[in-house]
Protein backbone atom coordinates (compact mmCIF):
# COMPACT_ATOMS: atom_id res chain seq x y z
CA UNK A 1 0.00 0.00 0.00
CA UNK A 2 1.19 3.53 -0.67
CA UNK A 3 0.11 6.91 0.65
CA UNK A 4 -1.74 8.90 -2.01
CA UNK A 5 0.62 11.71 -3.01
CA UNK A 6 -2.29 14.01 -3.61
CA UNK A 7 -2.00 15.00 0.04
CA UNK A 8 1.15 16.84 -0.95
CA UNK A 9 -0.47 18.52 -3.87
CA UNK A 10 -0.30 17.49 -7.48
CA UNK A 11 -1.31 13.88 -8.13
CA UNK A 12 -4.85 14.64 -9.22
CA UNK A 13 -3.72 17.56 -11.36
CA UNK A 14 -1.26 15.31 -13.15
CA UNK A 15 -3.95 12.88 -14.22
CA UNK A 16 -5.17 13.32 -17.74
CA UNK A 17 -8.25 15.35 -18.61
CA UNK A 18 -9.52 12.20 -20.30
CA UNK A 19 -9.72 10.31 -16.99
CA UNK A 20 -11.50 13.21 -15.32
CA UNK A 21 -14.11 13.49 -18.07
CA UNK A 22 -14.66 9.73 -18.07
CA UNK A 23 -15.25 9.72 -14.31
CA UNK A 24 -17.75 12.56 -14.59
CA UNK A 25 -19.51 10.78 -17.42
CA UNK A 26 -19.68 7.61 -15.32
CA UNK A 27 -21.15 9.54 -12.40
CA UNK A 28 -23.78 11.21 -14.55
CA UNK A 29 -24.56 7.96 -16.30
CA UNK A 30 -25.02 6.12 -13.00
CA UNK A 31 -27.43 8.74 -11.71
CA UNK A 32 -29.46 9.00 -14.90
CA UNK A 33 -29.54 5.23 -15.35
CA UNK A 34 -30.71 4.35 -11.86
CA UNK A 35 -33.22 7.11 -11.34
CA UNK A 36 -35.55 6.40 -14.24
CA UNK A 37 -38.45 8.69 -15.01
CA UNK A 38 -38.33 12.20 -13.60
CA UNK A 39 -41.40 13.80 -12.07
CA UNK A 40 -42.29 16.96 -10.21
CA UNK A 41 -41.18 16.30 -6.65
CA UNK A 42 -42.02 17.77 -3.28
CA UNK A 43 -39.09 18.60 -1.00
CA UNK A 44 -40.56 18.03 2.45
CA UNK A 45 -42.29 15.13 4.15
CA UNK A 46 -45.61 15.97 5.77
CA UNK A 47 -44.35 14.98 9.23
CA UNK A 48 -41.60 17.61 9.02
CA UNK A 49 -38.89 15.24 10.27
CA UNK A 50 -36.69 15.94 7.26
CA UNK A 51 -36.38 18.59 4.61
CA UNK A 52 -34.29 19.28 1.51
CA UNK A 53 -32.89 22.73 0.78
CA UNK A 54 -32.81 24.50 -2.57
CA UNK A 55 -29.20 23.30 -2.86
CA UNK A 56 -30.26 19.68 -2.40
CA UNK A 57 -29.00 19.31 1.18
CA UNK A 58 -30.91 16.95 3.46
CA UNK A 59 -31.73 18.07 7.01
CA UNK A 60 -32.84 15.74 9.79
CA UNK A 61 -34.00 16.18 13.36
CA UNK A 62 -31.23 14.38 15.21
CA UNK A 63 -32.26 11.53 17.52
CA UNK A 64 -32.19 12.30 21.23
CA UNK A 65 -32.40 8.83 22.75
CA UNK A 66 -32.03 5.33 21.39
CA UNK A 67 -34.80 2.78 21.91
CA UNK A 68 -33.03 -0.57 21.78
CA UNK A 69 -32.88 -3.99 23.40
CA UNK A 70 -30.11 -6.58 23.69
CA UNK A 71 -31.27 -9.93 22.29
CA UNK A 72 -28.10 -11.98 22.91
CA UNK A 73 -24.72 -11.42 24.56
CA UNK A 74 -21.60 -13.58 24.57
CA UNK A 75 -17.82 -13.41 24.85
CA UNK A 76 -15.30 -14.24 22.13
CA UNK A 77 -12.11 -16.21 22.70
CA UNK A 78 -10.02 -13.02 22.68
CA UNK A 79 -12.19 -11.30 25.29
CA UNK A 80 -14.46 -9.17 23.08
CA UNK A 81 -18.07 -8.86 24.18
CA UNK A 82 -20.57 -9.46 21.38
CA UNK A 83 -24.09 -8.13 21.76
CA UNK A 84 -26.86 -8.76 19.27
CA UNK A 85 -29.48 -6.05 19.50
CA UNK A 86 -32.40 -4.37 17.83
CA UNK A 87 -33.23 -0.68 17.81
CA UNK A 88 -36.07 1.44 16.54
CA UNK A 89 -35.37 3.84 13.70
CA UNK A 90 -37.90 5.63 11.51
CA UNK A 91 -40.68 3.32 12.75
CA UNK A 92 -38.67 0.25 11.73
CA UNK A 93 -36.68 -2.34 13.69
CA UNK A 94 -32.98 -2.46 12.75
CA UNK A 95 -30.73 -5.40 13.64
CA UNK A 96 -27.27 -4.64 14.98
CA UNK A 97 -24.18 -6.44 16.27
CA UNK A 98 -22.03 -4.64 18.82
CA UNK A 99 -18.44 -5.62 19.58
CA UNK A 100 -16.81 -4.24 22.73
CA UNK A 101 -13.10 -4.73 23.44
CA UNK A 102 -11.85 -5.69 26.88
CA UNK A 103 -10.87 -2.42 28.57
CA UNK A 104 -10.83 -0.83 32.02
CA UNK A 105 -11.83 2.58 30.63
CA UNK A 106 -14.35 4.02 28.21
CA UNK A 107 -13.35 3.50 24.58
CA UNK A 108 -14.22 5.36 21.35
CA UNK A 109 -16.99 3.88 19.23
CA UNK A 110 -17.40 3.39 15.48
CA UNK A 111 -20.59 2.87 13.48
CA UNK A 112 -19.83 0.35 10.72
CA UNK A 113 -22.10 0.46 7.66
CA UNK A 114 -21.68 -2.54 5.32
CA UNK A 115 -21.92 -2.38 1.56
CA UNK A 116 -24.88 -3.56 -0.49
CA UNK A 117 -25.79 -7.20 0.01
CA UNK A 118 -23.54 -7.59 3.05
CA UNK A 119 -24.84 -8.68 6.45
CA UNK A 120 -23.48 -7.42 9.76
CA UNK A 121 -21.91 -10.80 10.51
CA UNK A 122 -19.85 -10.59 7.32
CA UNK A 123 -18.09 -7.43 8.57
CA UNK A 124 -16.87 -8.94 11.84
CA UNK A 125 -13.34 -9.40 10.49
CA UNK A 126 -13.14 -5.62 10.25
CA UNK A 127 -14.89 -5.21 13.61
CA UNK A 128 -12.38 -7.61 15.19
CA UNK A 129 -9.48 -5.58 13.78
CA UNK A 130 -11.06 -2.43 15.21
CA UNK A 131 -11.46 -4.13 18.60
CA UNK A 132 -7.75 -5.01 18.49
CA UNK A 133 -7.12 -1.29 18.13
CA UNK A 134 -9.26 -0.62 21.21
CA UNK A 135 -12.51 0.53 19.57
CA UNK A 136 -16.10 -0.49 20.14
CA UNK A 137 -18.25 -1.01 17.05
CA UNK A 138 -21.86 -1.36 16.10
CA UNK A 139 -22.45 -2.95 12.69
CA UNK A 140 -25.99 -2.86 11.37
CA UNK A 141 -28.04 -4.75 8.85
CA UNK A 142 -29.00 -1.96 6.49
CA UNK A 143 -32.48 -1.74 5.02
CA UNK A 144 -32.77 -3.82 1.86
CA UNK A 145 -29.29 -5.12 2.77
CA UNK A 146 -27.88 -1.78 1.64
CA UNK A 147 -29.31 -2.00 -1.87
CA UNK A 148 -30.93 1.22 -3.10
CA UNK A 149 -33.81 1.61 -5.52
CA UNK A 150 -33.84 5.25 -6.63
CA UNK A 151 -36.97 4.83 -8.75
CA UNK A 152 -38.92 3.76 -5.67
CA UNK A 153 -37.32 6.53 -3.63
CA UNK A 154 -38.28 9.11 -6.23
CA UNK A 155 -41.86 7.93 -6.09
CA UNK A 156 -41.89 8.11 -2.28
CA UNK A 157 -40.34 11.58 -2.44
CA UNK A 158 -43.01 12.68 -4.89
CA UNK A 159 -45.70 11.45 -2.52
CA UNK A 160 -44.16 13.34 0.40
CA UNK A 161 -43.06 10.11 2.09
CA UNK A 162 -39.60 9.19 3.32
CA UNK A 163 -37.21 7.70 0.73
CA UNK A 164 -35.41 4.58 1.94
CA UNK A 165 -32.05 6.25 1.37
CA UNK A 166 -32.98 9.01 3.80
CA UNK A 167 -34.05 6.39 6.34
CA UNK A 168 -30.73 4.57 5.91
CA UNK A 169 -28.89 7.78 6.77
CA UNK A 170 -31.10 8.14 9.84
CA UNK A 171 -30.37 4.52 10.81
CA UNK A 172 -26.67 5.42 10.93
CA UNK A 173 -27.43 8.40 13.17
CA UNK A 174 -29.53 6.22 15.48
CA UNK A 175 -26.83 3.53 15.60
CA UNK A 176 -24.46 6.22 16.89
CA UNK A 177 -26.98 6.97 19.65
CA UNK A 178 -27.02 3.29 20.62
CA UNK A 179 -23.22 3.35 20.93
CA UNK A 180 -23.30 6.55 22.99
CA UNK A 181 -25.62 4.85 25.47
CA UNK A 182 -23.15 2.04 26.29
CA UNK A 183 -21.36 2.38 29.62
CA UNK A 184 -18.16 1.04 27.99
CA UNK A 185 -18.15 3.73 25.26
CA UNK A 186 -16.99 7.35 25.38
CA UNK A 187 -20.07 9.21 24.06
CA UNK A 188 -17.92 12.14 22.92
CA UNK A 189 -15.80 9.95 20.65
CA UNK A 190 -17.95 8.40 17.93
CA UNK A 191 -16.91 8.04 14.26
CA UNK A 192 -18.51 6.64 11.10
CA UNK A 193 -17.01 4.00 8.82
CA UNK A 194 -18.76 2.79 5.70
CA UNK A 195 -17.95 0.43 2.86
CA UNK A 196 -19.15 1.00 -0.71
CA UNK A 197 -22.82 2.08 -0.44
CA UNK A 198 -22.38 2.19 3.31
CA UNK A 199 -19.62 4.73 2.82
CA UNK A 200 -22.06 7.05 1.05
CA UNK A 201 -24.48 6.93 3.98
CA UNK A 202 -21.58 7.36 6.43
CA UNK A 203 -20.41 10.56 4.71
CA UNK A 204 -23.91 12.08 4.66
CA UNK A 205 -24.61 11.08 8.29
CA UNK A 206 -21.31 12.59 9.44
CA UNK A 207 -22.13 15.85 7.65
CA UNK A 208 -25.55 15.98 9.33
CA UNK A 209 -24.38 15.26 12.91
CA UNK A 210 -21.64 17.63 14.13
CA UNK A 211 -21.01 15.35 17.12
CA UNK A 212 -19.47 12.68 14.86
CA UNK A 213 -15.68 13.03 15.09
CA UNK A 214 -14.85 11.96 11.52
CA UNK A 215 -15.57 9.49 8.75
CA UNK A 216 -13.72 6.74 6.89
CA UNK A 217 -15.04 5.59 3.52
CA UNK A 218 -13.74 2.35 2.01
CA UNK A 219 -14.30 1.60 -1.69
CA UNK A 220 -16.81 4.43 -1.97
CA UNK A 221 -17.43 7.67 -3.84
CA UNK A 222 -20.10 10.21 -4.65
CA UNK A 223 -22.20 10.27 -7.80
CA UNK A 224 -20.84 13.57 -9.21
CA UNK A 225 -24.35 14.99 -9.61
CA UNK A 226 -22.90 18.48 -9.48
CA UNK A 227 -21.76 17.97 -13.07
CA UNK A 228 -25.31 17.39 -14.35
CA UNK A 229 -26.73 20.17 -16.51
CA UNK A 230 -29.70 21.57 -14.56
CA UNK A 231 -31.40 22.48 -17.83
CA UNK A 232 -31.69 18.79 -18.74
CA UNK A 233 -33.86 17.76 -15.79
CA UNK A 234 -36.64 18.99 -13.55
CA UNK A 235 -35.42 21.37 -10.83
CA UNK A 236 -36.92 19.38 -7.97
CA UNK A 237 -35.56 16.12 -9.35
CA UNK A 238 -32.11 17.71 -9.42
CA UNK A 239 -32.51 18.58 -5.73
CA UNK A 240 -33.33 14.96 -4.98
CA UNK A 241 -30.27 13.68 -6.85
CA UNK A 242 -28.06 16.09 -4.96
CA UNK A 243 -29.63 15.13 -1.64
CA UNK A 244 -28.45 11.52 -1.95
CA UNK A 245 -24.99 12.38 -3.29
CA UNK A 246 -22.10 12.39 -0.76
CA UNK A 247 -20.29 14.84 -3.05
CA UNK A 248 -22.84 17.46 -1.98
CA UNK A 249 -21.97 17.05 1.72
CA UNK A 250 -18.34 16.08 2.07
CA UNK A 251 -16.92 19.63 2.15
CA UNK A 252 -19.08 20.49 5.18
CA UNK A 253 -17.46 17.82 7.37
CA UNK A 254 -14.33 19.96 7.93
CA UNK A 255 -12.71 20.59 10.42
CA UNK A 256 -13.46 16.95 11.23
CA UNK A 257 -11.41 14.47 9.24
CA UNK A 258 -12.36 12.61 6.05
CA UNK A 259 -10.41 9.47 5.09
CA UNK A 260 -10.87 7.45 1.91
CA UNK A 261 -9.31 4.03 1.23
CA UNK A 262 -9.66 2.68 -2.29
CA UNK A 263 -8.18 -0.01 -4.52
CA UNK A 264 -6.50 1.38 -7.63
CA UNK A 265 -8.26 -1.16 -9.89
CA UNK A 266 -11.63 -1.35 -8.13
CA UNK A 267 -14.05 -2.59 -10.81
CA UNK A 268 -17.24 -1.67 -8.91
CA UNK A 269 -16.57 1.93 -7.85
CA UNK A 270 -13.89 3.39 -10.14
CA UNK A 271 -10.86 4.85 -8.41
CA UNK A 272 -11.22 8.02 -10.49
CA UNK A 273 -14.64 8.68 -8.95
CA UNK A 274 -13.19 8.35 -5.44
CA UNK A 275 -10.50 10.86 -6.42
CA UNK A 276 -13.10 13.42 -7.45
CA UNK A 277 -14.98 12.93 -4.18
CA UNK A 278 -11.74 13.29 -2.24
CA UNK A 279 -10.91 16.51 -4.05
CA UNK A 280 -14.24 17.99 -2.90
CA UNK A 281 -13.41 17.31 0.76
CA UNK A 282 -11.70 20.03 2.75
CA UNK A 283 -8.75 19.58 5.10
CA UNK A 284 -8.07 17.67 7.21
CA UNK A 285 -8.31 14.72 4.85
CA UNK A 286 -6.32 11.72 3.68
CA UNK A 287 -6.62 9.17 0.90
CA UNK A 288 -4.87 5.82 0.69
CA UNK A 289 -4.43 3.65 -2.38
CA UNK A 290 -4.69 -0.13 -2.13
CA UNK A 291 -2.96 -2.14 -4.84
CA UNK A 292 -5.15 -4.57 -6.75
CA UNK A 293 -8.87 -4.71 -7.49
CA UNK A 294 -10.38 -5.56 -4.10
CA UNK A 295 -13.73 -3.93 -3.35
CA UNK A 296 -14.20 -3.60 0.39
CA UNK A 297 -11.96 -3.77 3.44
CA UNK A 298 -8.50 -5.27 2.98
CA UNK A 299 -6.51 -6.29 6.10
CA UNK A 300 -3.50 -4.77 4.32
CA UNK A 301 -5.04 -1.39 5.16
CA UNK A 302 -5.09 -2.10 8.89
CA UNK A 303 -2.04 0.03 9.65
CA UNK A 304 -3.37 3.08 7.83
CA UNK A 305 -6.80 2.56 9.37
CA UNK A 306 -5.31 2.43 12.86
CA UNK A 307 -3.29 5.58 12.28
CA UNK A 308 -6.19 7.60 10.91
CA UNK A 309 -8.62 6.54 13.63
CA UNK A 310 -6.08 7.60 16.26
CA UNK A 311 -5.93 11.02 14.56
CA UNK A 312 -9.72 11.26 14.36
CA UNK A 313 -10.00 10.50 18.07
CA UNK A 314 -7.07 12.79 19.00
CA UNK A 315 -4.99 9.85 20.18
CA UNK A 316 -2.16 10.10 17.65
CA UNK A 317 1.17 10.99 19.34
CA UNK A 318 2.57 14.41 18.49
Amino acid sequence: MKRNKKLKGSALQNRSKDIRMRSIAIGIGVVLMITGAIGILHNMRSSGEWSVSDEGVLSYDLPEKADYSITEAKMTENGNALKYLTFTSEHSIIQGLMRLPLSDKKVPGIVVLPGAGTAKEEQQGLASDLADMGYATITIDQRNQGVVNPETDLQLFEEGKGPFEYSMVYDALMAAEVLRDQKEVDPENIAMLGISNGGRFAIIATALDPRIKGVIGISTSGYQTGAIDKNRINENAYKFYRSIDPDNYIATISPRKVVLIHAINDTIVPYSMAEVTFELAKAPKAMYTVNGSIHGYSPSAKGELEKELAIIFDQWPE
